[in-house]
């Protein structure tokens, strides 16, 4: 994990010049999940399932829905960057009572990391200044599951490709700070295990509005 976070920071330090105007933001929201299947075989010999998950997302409980991202603009229009997303992803208790979990959740969090390109257009709208962007990278999420069965699963897995696409606007209160909104999109294709022996395989993909901070330097 470490290599790959440090990879994508050297290829986007590489793309950008020293002159290059830099982005730091950070974010919060309201976040949620749409419905999505679930299979695998569960822990300790318990047989193969095939699940609808109605996820939920609860942003405002702890640990909180956040994200941060930097930018390195080489132009007035064309930035590139890295940006780290903390979702979170909780199966609804129908779910979890058929499959036999006590809790079965990815909340510290459904951690996303991506390599992103922006493209801006500067106070388009008087100072308002509008913004796109994509990325491609990882899924890195907390997988916590306590399954009946005495299988007890803690701790950060990779397991699959991850994007996110965004769109929003921002808004400069100084010479150096900015504040915006946008909305965003992330979506990632999952394939776990669980202790003793089980496995799980999801997609799972998020809806944000988001409203932040930026740093600019």
């Amino acid at each position: 994990m470490r290599r790959l976070i440090l990879s994508l920071g050297i290829l986007i330090g590489l793309a950008a010049p020293a002159a290059a105007e830099m982005e730091l933001s950070i974010y919060s929201g309201w976040q949620t999940l749409p419905h999505s299947r679930i299979s695998g075989k569960l822990p300790n010999g318990g047989g193969s399932y095939d699940e609808l998950v109605g996820w939920e997302g609860k942003p405002f409980t702890m640990p909180p829905y956040y994200g941060a991202r930097a930018t390195w603009w080489r132009s007035d229009t064309l930035g590139f960057g890295v940006e780290y997303t903390h979702t979170k992803a909780y199966a609804d208790d129908s779910t979890q009572k058929a499959l036999g979990f006590d809790r079965l959740e990815f909340t510290d969090g459904h951690n996303v990391l991506t390599a992103n390109v922006m493209r801006r257009w500067p106070e388009r709208w008087g100072k308002v200044t509008p913004y796109v962007g994509g990325g491609l990278g990882i899924a890195f999420p907390h997988v916590d599951a306590d399954h009946v069965s005495g299988s007890d699963t803690y701790g950060f897995q990779v397991t699959g490709p991850a994007m996110r696409l965004t769109a929003g606007a921002s808004y400069p209160i100084s010479d150096r700070f900015s504040v915006f909104g946008e909305y965003q999109f992330t979506y990632s294709a999952n394939e776990g295990t669980f202790d003793d022996g089980g496995t799980f395989k999801t997609d799972i993909k998020t809806n944000a509005l988001n409203v932040g901070i930026s740093l600019n330097f």
